[in-house]
C-alpha cells in the first residue's frame, strides 16, 4: 500500500487491524477519513448473522452523524422510550423511563438488530481492504521496524503497527502477554482468568403472523424483560423494524457454577443450544404466549449461545501492538456497552494516530500511551455501570 502524507507533511503509519468486528470496522472507516493506510484481517471466512438487539445512544451517535451514517442507521432503528420489567407471572415490576433522553442528551437510544448495523458498517469499508479467512497465529517484530503477521493459511503480512480487535480471546493479546511475561514485566493479574458471570442465548425471530404481536406495529421499540423467581434466570423480547423480534435468555451463574462449568473459546456460536432452548421454551413471553412461540421463528443456525465474562485488562499495548474492544476489556451485556465501548476505543485511537508526527517507535508508543490514558479509567466506571444494569435486569 502507498503511504499518503498527512496535512503537516509527515508520513502516516501503515496499520493492520486484526478482527472485523464493529470496533475494527469503525476504526477502518475513521482511518479512511484521515487517509491512513490500513487493512483488516478477519479469521472468519463468512460472518454469520448472529446476535440480537443492540442499542446506540448519545455517547456514540454523533460519530455516526459525522461519518454520514446516522440517516442510514435510522432506517432500521427504533427509538426506545422505556425498558419494562416483569415478574414470572407477567406482572409489571417497573420501568426504566427513557422518554426524555433526547431532551437531556440530544438523542434517544436507538434499538435494532445487531446484524443490520454490521452490514452497514462493512458496506462502508472498501472491499479490497478486508480479507476474510485470515486466522492469525502469531506476530513478530523484526529489525525492519515493522511488525510481521503470520496466518494459518501460510500468508504473511507486515505493518508499522497492529491493532488487536480480535475479541475476548484475542490472539494478539496472548502473543503480546507471552512476550511481556517472558521478559518478567507483565503484572501477574493480567494472566488471571476472566470472571465468568452469565450464560446467554440470543436470536432474532421473524414471526409468520406479526399481527399476533401488536407491539411490532408501533414506531418505537418495546423493550420487555422478565425476571425469574430467584433472579438467576431472566428473558426478554425487543421489537425491531421489519416485523422482527429480538430475544434474549440469561442464566446468571453462581460462583460454583462458574468455577466448574466448561466453556468453549468461541463467541456467538450456534452450537450447544438445545438444552437452554428447552429450559426457556415454556417461559411466558411478556407479549403473550411463550418464549417458544417466539424462538421457533428463528432458524437454529442463527441462534447463538455465549458465556459472558468480565475483566478490564491493564496492559493494552507494547511496542507495535495495541488492543481494542473486548481484547482489552470484557464486560457484562446489561447496558449493551460492549460494542459501544469498542467503537469509542476506535474513535480515540484514530485521533491519537492522526496526531502522530512520524512512524518512529517513540511516536507509536506515545500514541498508544495517550489512547490508554484516555480510555482505561473510563472503562473502570463502565464496568461498574454494566454490573449495576445487569443486577437490575436480573431482579437484584
Amino acid at each position: 500500500m502507498s503511504t499518503p502524507p498527512s496535512n503537516n507533511g509527515t508520513t502516516k503509519p501503515e496499520v493492520a487491524i486484526i478482527g472485523a468486528g464493529l470496533g475494527g470496522l469503525l476504526l477502518g472507516q475513521l482511518l479512511e477519513q484521515i487517509e491512513v493506510p490500513y487493512h483488516i484481517y478477519e479469521r472468519a471466512t463468512v460472518v454469520k448473522p448472529l446476535g440480537t438487539a443492540m442499542a446506540l445512544g448519545p455517547s456514540i451517535l454523533p460519530v455516526f452523524e459525522q461519518l454520514g451514517l446516522l440517516d442510514e442507521l435510522k432506517k432500521f432503528a427504533l427509538p426506545c422510550y422505556s425498558a419494562d420489567m416483569y415478574n414470572a407471572n407477567i406482572e409489571k415490576l417497573g420501568s426504566l423511563d427513557l422518554k426524555d433522553h433526547d431532551k437531556l442528551l440530544g438523542t434517544h437510544n436507538l434499538i435494532f438488530a445487531r446484524q443490520r448495523l454490521y452490514d452497514l458498517m462493512l458496506s462502508r469499508v472498501p472491499a479490497h481492504k478486508v480479507s476474510h479467512g485470515k486466522k492469525v497465529l502469531h506476530t513478530e517484530e523484526k529489525d525492519d521496524n515493522k511488525i510481521h503477521i503470520y496466518c494459518a493459511d501460510n500468508t504473511h503480512y507486515s505493518a508499522d503497527f497492529v491493532v488487536g480487535a480480535d475479541g475476548a480471546y484475542s490472539t494478539l493479546r496472548q502473543n503480546m502477554y507471552k512476550r511481556l511475561d517472558e521478559k518478567g514485566v507483565l503484572p501477574p493479574s493480567e494472566l488471571e482468568k476472566m470472571t465468568l458471570a452469565s450464560l446467554n442465548m440470543v436470536g432474532v425471530a421473524v414471526p409468520e403472523d406479526p399481527d399476533k404481536y401488536p407491539q411490532l406495529k408501533d414506531p418505537f421499540c418495546h423493550f420487555s424483560v422478565v425476571v425469574g423467581e430467584n433472579g438467576s434466570r431472566s428473558w426478554g423480547v425487543m421489537s425491531a423494524t421489519d416485523n422482527t423480534i429480538c430475544w434474549s435468555l440469561v442464566v446468571q451463574l453462581s460462583e460454583t457454577e462458574a468455577q466448574t462449568m466448561e466453556f468453549q473459546n468461541a463467541e456467538w456460536s450456534p452450537e450447544s443450544i438445545e438444552s437452554m432452548y428447552k429450559e426457556f421454551e415454556n417461559a411466558p413471553c411478556p407479549w403473550g404466549g411463550t418464549m417458544g412461540d417466539v424462538m421457533k421463528y428463528t432458524p437454529k443456525d442463527r441462534i447463538s449461545k455465549v458465556f459472558l465474562e468480565e475483566k478490564n485488562f491493564h496492559v493494552w499495548y507494547d511496542l507495535r501492538t495495541v488492543l481494542l474492544g473486548d481484547a482489552c476489556h470484557k464486560m457484562l451485556p446489561g447496558a449493551g456497552l460492549g460494542a459501544v465501548n469498542a467503537m469509542q476505543d476506535a474513535v480515540v485511537l484514530a485521533n491519537c494516530i492522526y496526531n502522530m508526527t512520524d512512524n518512529a517507535q517513540s511516536s507509536i508508543t506515545a500514541a498508544f500511551k495517550e489512547y490508554h490514558g484516555q480510555r482505561h479509567h473510563r472503562l473502570e466506571g463502565q464496568i461498574k455501570r454494566s454490573q449495576a444494569m445487569t443486577a437490575l435486569m436480573g431482579g437484584e
